[in-house]
């Protein structure tokens, strides 16, 4: 399960940050993804989601969907289904026809929130323009995320950033515990037709489901 929490991903408000000795390139091209991004009332995206732990010998792929709007989320992965609609997290699993229902903390460091990936550079983090490559036909520039807080479970995340569209292609997160989560995206467009109805379980639709209320 762990594994849906670091997604929980892939993808805010602007934050008046100052961003201290970052690197201007990484800056200039990362304010404008995020720029790029706002113009879009909602997102879709279809991803690749891959674990890797070279020292367990461990290569995990999943493929998954993602609806993300303002500050609400859907994630659709591997019999999982997670909502998220801003304050409450609701977590199905398919196979056991249960949901868990938690309420995530903003500083939880096992998880990243898939609606503000596109803004996660503002704040705590070392920017570090890495290079230009060209990878999957499309040019790409690399950017290193250094976290300013030693405390945290990863050491460092990777961007890469579709050069000609202004758009995360690829995000690589290091974790201390030699982790590796990558997600990779195939397909992203503005989500057309997407109500805030979509971020909220909807019991009903589940028969026989059992309800397991983790909030405090």
């Amino acid at each position: 399960m762990k594994k849906y929490f670091y997604l929980s991903l892939i993808f805010l408000l602007l934050f008046n940050t100052s961003y201290g000795q970052n690197d201007s390139k990484a800056v200039e091209i990362l304010d404008k993804v995020s720029a790029h991004m706002k113009t879009f009332n909602a997102i879709y995206a279809e991803f690749l989601f891959i674990l890797e732990n070279n020292q367990e010998n461990i290569t995990d792929k999943r493929l998954g969907k993602i609806w993300i709007k303002a500050d609400k989320y859907k994630i659709d992965m591997m019999g999982t289904k997670t909502f998220f609609d801003g304050k409450t997290q609701w977590t199905y699993l398919k196979e056991s026809n249960e949901v868990n229902i938690t309420r995530p903390e903003d500083d939880d460091d096992e998880s990243i929130n898939p609606a503000k990936i596109f803004d996660i550079y503002r704040e705590g983090f070392k920017l570090r323009y890495v290079a230009q490559k060209f990878e999957d036909t499309r040019a790409l520039y690399i950017i290193d995320l250094y976290p300013t807080d030693k405390s945290k479970p990863f050491s460092r995340i990777t961007l890469k950033i579709d050069k000609d569209k202004n758009e995360l292609y690829m995000f690589k997160r290091f974790d201390k515990d030699g982790n590796y989560y990558t997600i990779k995206i195939g397909k992203l467009s503005e989500g057309k037709n997407i109500t805030d109805a979509m971020f909220v379980f909807n019991k009903a639709k589940y028969p026989g489901v059992e309800v397991i209320d983790l909030r405090d």
